[in-house]
């Protein structure tokens, strides 16, 4: 039997995924993933065989993912803001958008927090796989700043502390419903980083099967309109924000002056922006009292 190149291998991927309504660069990750390739090398190497083994369950997880598993719970991993991130069904799978709330987030940051000695209590409410939590705590490079990580999810927040420990970010994670934990335990903060869910359920027959049938629906859905958790957040937030303050928050398409309003009437005396990202679309809103 003759063995097949990746030259072939992805050829026949792609033009199954094609046929089957999925995206056809999913050979490409799915391949790259098995043979410890990067895209360079990959496409270096069109003409290398693929070993019979690594051809059956390249097959066999190609088959799957147009079963509607995700391919990044087939390969176990997703990189966010250049870093490899663990992640399973009980987390939702982190998005480019979301790379920009926290770009955008430490930008803010520098500018209302001048002097890097200063501590700071920051907090990420929904961590899921932890990721805005571990990024922006790394990426912040202040040894002053104390990043939390909040989820209601007991199995996402091992998946997220998993993450922390293997990129060694010093996270304290807090198991609870939104803000609870903080007013409970008397916390304050001087940041507050949130992405979450916010999916209309009326949406739902519109979201694809590897979205609904695979990522856990506690993250994805937020109430008949998609506001139910930033109504919620306006309630507990005064109770936990410091004098000076940087919230962000993700929010879908078409949710950004929405949400900006609900802050607006809650710290009246702050500034409320949002901010679109990369594609034009209204994606973050952030709100900061000086």
């Amino acid at each position: 039997m003759t063995a097949v190149t990746v030259f072939e291998a992805l050829k026949w991927a792609s033009s199954f995924l094609v046929e089957q309504n999925r995206d056809e660069n999913v050979g490409e990750i799915y391949l790259r993933h098995l043979m410890g390739l990067s895209r360079s090398q990959l496409l270096a190497e069109q003409r290398r065989s693929v070993p019979q083994e690594m051809w059956d369950k390249f097959q066999k997880g190609i088959h799957e993912h147009v079963g509607g598993v995700p391919i990044q719970h087939i390969i176990g991993v997703e990189e966010f803001y250049g870093r490899t991130f663990v992640v399973n069904g009980h987390v939702l799978i982190p998005r480019p958008e979301t790379e920009e709330l926290v770009y955008f987030a430490l930008e803010k940051v520098k500018a209302l927090f001048p002097d890097k000695e200063v501590p700071l209590q920051a907090a990420d409410i929904g961590t899921g796989s932890g990721a805005i939590a571990v990024t922006f705590k790394l990426e912040a490079a202040r040894p002053s700043l104390s990043m939390t990580a909040v989820d209601i999810s007991r199995e996402a927040l091992a998946v997220a502390r998993e993450n922390a420990d293997r990129l060694g970010a010093d996270i304290d994670f807090l198991e609870g419903d939104l803000l609870q934990p903080m007013i409970r335990d008397g916390r304050r903060l001087d940041i507050l980083l949130s992405n979450p869910p916010y999916i209309p359920l009326t949406d739902r027959e519109t979201l694809s099967e590897v979205v609904v049938g695979h990522e856990p629906e506690l993250a994805l859905f937020g109430g008949e309109d998609g506001y139910d958790l930033y109504k919620r957040f306006m309630e507990e937030l005064p109770s936990v924000m410091k004098e000076r303050f940087l919230i962000g928050f993700e929010v879908g398409v078409g949710q950004g002056q929405t949400v900006a309003a609900l802050l607006k009437a809650t710290f009246p005396e702050a500034e409320t922006e949002v901010v679109n990202d990369i594609n034009g679309k209204d994606r973050m809103v952030f709100c900061v009292r000086k």
